[in-house]
This record gives C-alpha cells, sequence and structure tokens, in this order.
C-alpha cells in the first residue's frame, strides 16, 4: 500500500545548509499565507521548507475523481488575493491548485520554497536560541518556527486484519493511484465522510459492482448548484468591491450556521430538516434511507453537502454495508455484520491524523521533549497559536483553529496577522525569545473546554468525532465558537500570558498592550 506524498521536483537534491530569521513548514495555505504576508511586510528573511516536490497541501495531494471544496470558492480563498475566476460557488480541487501555484508566482515566494525536505527533526537549541530543523535536502537554521502543516496532511489507515495482504488495488482517497483503472472492476469504499461522498457517485459510474462500507451514516444536506457565468467573472475583476460583497455575504451567512453546532433548537431542527428531506427526496427505499439516518447530532460530525450522494445506493451495481470493515481475506472483505463482498479494488476514504499529528513527533524542545509528548493528552496551545515550553514557536492550523461551519483561511490570516505582531513587538523590544507561561495556556485551554462543553461536538455522547481527542475526551481541533470570535480574541498579538528572553538574557513576563485596530478584511 502507497501513501507517500508525489513529488515533481526530484528527490535526490542536493543537500545545503542554510540559515534564515523564520522556518515555515508547510507550503499549503497557512505556509504560502505566512509568507506572503511577510514579504508584504518587508520581511524576505524566511524559508518555507515543503517535504512533496510542490506547494498545495490538500489540494496538491488529493486529486481522486470529483475533489471539490465544500467552502464556497470565494471565501476559501485569502483576502489579499482575492479570485474574480472562480467557475462556481464551490470550487473543484484543481482550481484551488492552481489559486496557490499563482499566489505562489504574484507573492514571489518560489525564492523562498525549498521544495523536498521532509522535516525529519526539529529542535530548539537552547544555547543559540535557535530553531535547527533537518531535512533530507539539509539543515536549516532559523530564530523562529511556524508550522503549517494543516489538519488533512497526513492520510489515516485503518488497522484491519488482512488488509496488508490484500490482493487487488489499495490506496488512500488522498493518494490517489491514477495508474489503477477501475473501469468494470468490483470496488469497495470504506468510509463515508468528506472525500467518500464525493468519491462514491465518481465509481458508481465505472465499477462493475461498488460496496460502501458505513461504519457511521453523515449528514448531507443539498449542495448549492451557482455557476458563476463569464460577465459575473468580468465584472468581479472589473469591481472588486463587488467581489468584496459576495465574499462578506457567504462570510456572515456560513457565521450563522454556528448556531446548530450550539445545539440551537431552532437552528438544529433547521439543519435536521434540511438533510432529511434531501435524503428522503432521492432515496425511495425506507430500509435504505433508514440505514442512511444519522442518529447523533448534526455538526457534531461535519455537516456535508452533496446532490449525488445519496441517489447513488439507488443503483443496481451498488450496494451500502451499513457497518465498518473489519477484516479482508484474499480478495473478500466482510463487514461488522459478517457478510462479505468479493472486489478487485479497495479505495481508503479513512481520514486524517488529524487530533495527533504526525509532524509534532519532530518537533522537540530545547530538553529533547516532543512536541507529541508534550500533547500526549491532546494537542494544546495558547491563543491556538503558541506552545509553552517551546520558545519562538507558532502553529497555524494546531489546536482549536478548525471550523465545522466557516473557513480555515479566514482563521490563518488571523494567526498570520498574530505571528507578524509577535515578531515586530519581539523586534521592537529587543526580545531574543518568546514563549507562554503554562498557567497563561492551561487558563486558556480551560476555556475553550468549557465553552465547549455545551457544544454538539461534546453533548452527544453518542458521537465519535475526530475532532475530539480519544485520550483526554478534550475538543482539540475545532475553534467551538463564531470565526468572527477566533479574529477578535486571537487575531492580534497583545503580549498578556507571554514570558520573553531580552537582550540581558532575563525571562520576564511579557507586559500585555493593546491590540492594534482591526482594519483586515474578511
Amino acid at each position: 500500500m502507497t501513501t507517500e506524498t508525489h513529488t515533481t521536483e526530484q528527490a535526490g537534491a542536493q543537500q545545503l545548509d542554510e540559515t534564515a530569521e523564520i522556518l515555515i513548514i508547510g507550503a499549503g495555505f497557512a505556509g504560502l499565507g505566512m509568507g506572503a504576508q511577510l514579504r508584504r511586510a518587508g520581511r524576505e528573511d524566511f524559508l518555507i521548507i515543503e517535504r512533496a516536490g510542490e506547494v498545495g497541501g490538500t489540494w496538491r495531494d488529493n486529486t481522486y475523481p470529483g475533489a471539490a471544496c465544500d467552502v464556497p470558492s470565494h471565501l476559501y480563498s485569502f483576502s489579499f488575493a482575492m479570485n474574480p475566476d472562480w467557475s462556481g460557488f464551490y470550487t473543484p480541487g484543481p482550481e484551488i491548485q492552481n489559486y496557490l501555484l499563482n499566489v505562489t508566482e504574484q507573492e514571489g515566494l518560489r525564492p523562498h520554497l525549498r521544495l523536498n525536505a521532509n522535516m525529519d527533526e526539529a529542535k530548539w537549541d537552547e544555547q543559540a536560541e535557535r530553531w535547527i530543523v533537518r531535512t533530507p535536502r539539509g539543515t536549516y537554521t532559523g530564530r523562529y518556527l511556524i508550522t503549517g502543516t494543516g489538519h488533512l496532511a497526513d492520510p489515516s489507515l485503518p488497522d484491519i486484519p488482512g488488509l496488508a495482504d490484500f490482493a487487488g488495488d489499495i490506496f488512500h482517497s488522498a493518494r490517489w493511484n491514477h495508474d489503477v483503472d477501475l473501469t468494470g472492476k468490483r470496488v469497495a469504499v470504506v468510509g463515508t465522510g468528506a472525500s467518500a461522498i464525493q468519491v462514491v457517485p465518481e465509481m458508481a459510474e465505472i465499477a462493475s459492482e461498488l460496496t460502501v462500507f458505513q461504519r457511521t451514516p453523515a449528514w448531507v444536506i443539498p449542495r448549492i448548484v451557482k455557476p458563476y457565468s463569464a460577465a459575473t467573472r468580468r465584472k468581479f475583476a472589473r469591481d472588486y468591491e463587488s467581489m468584496q460583497r459576495e465574499r462578506d455575504d457567504i462570510f456572515w451567512f456560513a457565521e450563522s450556521a454556528y448556531a446548530q453546532r450550539r445545539a440551537v433548537p431552532a437552528a438544529l431542527a433547521e439543519v435536521t430538516a434540511n438533510a432529511l428531506g434531501n435524503l428522503e427526496r432521492a432515496v425511495p427505499d425506507p430500509e435504505l434511507r433508514a440505514k442512511l439516518t444519522p442518529s447523533y447530532m448534526p455538526g457534531c460530525k461535519r455537516v456535508l453537502s452533496s446532490n449525488a450522494y445519496y441517489p447513488t445506493f439507488n443503483r443496481d451495481n451498488v450496494t451500502l454495508e451499513a457497518s465498518a470493515l473489519t477484516r479482508v481475506e484474499g480478495n473478500t472483505a466482510y463487514g461488522a455484520d459478517g457478510v462479505g463482498y468479493e472486489v478487485d479494488a479497495i479505495v481508503l476514504c479513512t481520514g486524517f491524523e488529524a487530533a495527533q499529528p504526525p509532524f509534532a513527533e519532530a518537533i522537540f524542545d530545547g530538553e529533547g521533549v516532543s512536541l507529541a509528548d508534550h500533547w500526549s493528552t491532546g494537542m494544546s496551545a495558547f491563543d491556538s497559536t503558541a506552545v509553552s515550553g517551546f520558545p519562538n514557536l507558532f502553529a497555524i492550523n494546531g489546536p482549536n483553529t478548525s471550523l465545522g461551519h466557516n473557513s480555515i483561511v479566514y482563521i490563518i490570516e488571523s494567526q498570520v496577522q498574530y505571528i507578524l505582531e509577535a515578531l515586530d513587538r519581539a523586534d521592537a523590544e529587543g526580545l531574543r525569545t518568546l514563549v507562554p507561561a503554562r498557567p497563561a495556556e492551561e487558563e486558556y485551554v480551560a476555556k475553550i473546554q468549557e465553552r465547549a462543553a455545551t457544544s454538539v461536538w461534546l453533548m452527544d455522547g453518542g458521537c465519535n468525532s475526530w475532532y475530539v481527542d480519544p485520550r483526554s475526551g478534550n475538543l482539540t481541533l475545532i475553534w467551538p465558537d463564531y470565526a468572527y470570535d477566533f479574529r477578535a480574541r486571537n487575531g492580534h498579538f497583545t503580549g498578556a500570558g507571554f514570558l520573553s528572553r531580552g537582550a540581558d538574557g532575563t525571562v520576564r513576563p511579557l507586559a500585555e498592550q493593546q491590540p492594534k485596530a482591526e482594519a483586515t478584511l474578511i
């Protein structure tokens, strides 16, 4: 089974050791957004270290048939690089990847990229007060380390007896093997999450038989179909204010959906009726409908959108196995109820290592303690961006930054602004290190969990969500509030809760300052 990231640049690049003030890990939305804003702020001394051979992150890696975003196009993009040419309300994956390639060129980021440079180890050198990052391409040393690896970077592979011995073709949806032609084959899709509901209709069109293993049914609402005409795209290009209004309208409409996550009865009733109506219109068979009906609160797992997923199960060549895949014997895949299905290929739509991100295993503090060990009971960070015990480390897309109702790009831009202000503060006051105090981080995390306790993510005990860390039962992935509240709380660096080491080597609490006036656009 192949799971490595595909690259476009030669993997055997010559080793070269380099030094820069700022080292950024990852070249997806987070890394590129950080790099772009550093350049716009006049900071050129940075490197973006990327394990693959091209930029793009999720949208470089996820090339499965039907790949598309479930966040509206004009919101799933940078506020400083709005795109008038989106083809429609929702965007196919290749368009997003092309957008990120264009941003890379337009923002002048190519000279800062170091591709095919997987972060094998990043360690804080206490004496030198520098981060040392070792990669196959070389060793990079920097004053600051910024991680931007994303939540959906490393595929989660299920531990299922016999799966490794399966004789047919098998791959994860995020590592699609385009050399394999599945036309006319008996295909099994494992999982019914965000990727699966896009993959399943595509497989049904070409497979002789398709079996879908469903551990838990999803809430699926109708998908808005709204192409942007050539005339509309020309208007957006000529009149950026009209494009900004489109973006603003989408943002505030998305924010209104947060009431569902707070389990407001009227909001829950509305989304439930929408999803069940979608199911009833698409699937006439009551027995099949019952298998596709969730038993948990909408929003505990991501609410999905599709007009093609439910109708697929009416096809004669499609079978819904309403239980998880439990074992594979030869070419037979068995569900939990003991029924076996002969298959030629298995597509794993089994999600990602989000709650326990592999990058944390490679980052070490000055005493050799890994970030993974620091997070042994769940990810946590002060202001969702900085980690106690790890000086000059900032995490974009880290703990409590994901959203179930709005755009992660908005959160990323908020964190980028926070980091820029932290760098400015350090420069202005001659500070050598910045690190949050542990009590401040613990207090911040406690408040988040208190807020999360009355949300659908923690209220529904029957919902097994990847947003919740199973080791602690804490909500570690999701920001349990409005997106605009994240920016109000975490979009500026005030210094409160931080310890700093000044030019004289003395460590002291950093004085709190009033945040800058909010000037960023949605």
